[in-house]
């Protein structure tokens, strides 16, 4: 018995030390984050399958929304210019009920360079992720120097509560995840 538990608090140990862990801190008042750029901006490391489109799919089906088929181009795109794969997917909850309500034949589901009756278009739900990705990353982080999706928010949109609600996006997005990530340990004794 006595090896039993020893065994055990081994393995609890060992998965303790190996355990991702995340400790954050908010400011309310500054909105900025301790962890700068960590849960914004940089992709988190995967281990194992990599299930981010097929969650990132499974939560756009469920607003029926027409990026729904366009998860893995999401993905593609954040991990290209190293996102937050749910980054600019959260924006276009914002903007547009995930592409339901664009300006006619734009596939903008973004609000991106949309003044007044100016309208961006793009060619295609794919072509608007890539370029909305690309600029992100090289305007609003490289050139302009944000390190989160508050940062971005003074100068992306004219709304002072749009970063709000697309962090409210990113972390719905997140707990979806959760139903999706069951880690199990399996310990035989």
């Amino acid at each position: 018995m006595k090896r039993r538990i020893t065994l055990l608090l081994a393995v609890l140990t060992i998965f303790t030390a190996i355990s991702p862990q995340k400790a954050l801190a908010y400011d309310p008042i500054s909105d900025q984050s301790a962890v700068v750029a960590a849960t914004q901006m940089i992709a988190p490391q995967t281990v194992g399958p990599d299930n981010r489109a097929v969650i990132l799919r499974s939560y756009l089906e469920q607003y029926n929304s027409p990026l729904a088929d366009h998860a893995d181009t999401f993905i593609k795109e954040a991990d290209t210019y190293n996102l937050d794969w749910r980054m600019v997917t959260a924006i276009s909850g914002v903007e547009s009920t995930f592409g339901e309500e664009i300006p006619p034949y734009s596939y903008n589901a973004w609000g991106y360079n949309v003044y007044g009756t100016t309208v961006r278009s793009f060619s295609s739900w794919d072509d608007g992720i890539a370029l909305v990705s690309h600029d992100l990353r090289n305007i609003y982080i490289n050139s302009r120097g944000a390190t989160n999706i508050y940062q971005i928010g003074a100068t992306y949109a004219a709304d002072p509560a749009w970063a709000y609600k697309v962090q409210h996006y990113m972390d719905a997005i997140d707990q979806y995840a959760k139903r999706f990530d069951k880690p199990t340990l399996s310990i035989s004794l």
